[in-house]
């Protein structure tokens, strides 16, 4: 993120709580979380296994609702969005990248890339279009024809974060999208989703345990148990 003029805010969290079961069984996963996110900027999340890093990012991506608190997503209140509003934002102004790659085996790379697209109305040569742009984008024009199982786990990967971005998301989560790579591989989809993230204007939160790779970021936060801290 460049310096210089102040960047308007794009995540803003107010007092978020989140927990899970109920009585006794209740567990508190979030205990009241603040946050803000510079428009442009890329955070890195880190933090203990089990202290809610993947269920803050539900929350920022609309998988899931808070107890308590607000999060306001470039100015907008996601608390009052509808069903069908938050489904909206899921597949257009938000991209969602997991550990694991999870494109679809019965479709070759082409068409997981593209169903973004068509699930938003889309028309299928439009679509097919935009596939082959992003295809391009992160390298893999030779292999849109192939199958997820006929791909390595660095493509299978850089499919996934292509398929993110198919429809020109606001936002990029990624949760631990380097963590089921060997340390080679790992660097350059990192390198890769960096640029990306560059290039195409994007602001991203970045879970992740590789401390490397977060110091690449333009901040760190720590999530504990009483909240986010500077790491």
């Amino acid at each position: 993120m460049s310096e210089g003029t102040p960047h308007p805010v794009a995540v803003r969290v107010d007092g978020v709580r989140k927990g899970y079961g109920a009585g006794e069984r209740r567990v508190e996963v979030l205990r009241g979380v603040d946050l803000e996110v510079a428009q442009g900027e890329m955070l890195a999340l880190v933090g203990p296994s089990g202290v809610g890093k993947s269920t803050f990012l539900h929350l920022l991506g609309l998988l899931d609702q808070p107890d308590a608190g607000r999060i306001e997503l470039f100015g907008q209140d996601i608390g009052t969005l509808s069903a069908r509003e938050r489904a909206r934002w899921r597949n257009l102004r938000i991209g969602y990248v997991f550990q694991f790659h999870g494109l679809l085996g019965e479709f070759t790379l082409a068409e997981n890339l593209a169903m973004p697209l068509l699930i938003a109305g889309s028309g299928k040569h439009a679509a097919m279009e935009r596939a082959r742009e992003l295809g391009e984008a992160v390298n893999l024009a030779h292999r849109l024809e192939h199958f997820p199982d006929q791909l390595s786990g660095g493509e299978q990967q850089r499919g996934a974060i292509a398929r993110a971005l198919v429809a020109g998301p606001d936002l990029l989560l990624a949760d631990e999208p380097t963590g089921n790579l060997d340390s080679a591989t790992a660097e350059a989809v990192f390198e890769m989703l960096r640029n990306l993230h560059l290039s195409h204007g994007l602001t991203s939160v970045i879970v992740t345990h590789n401390a490397g790779l977060a110091g690449r970021c333009d901040r760190i936060l720590r999530l504990n148990a009483v909240g986010l801290e500077a790491a």
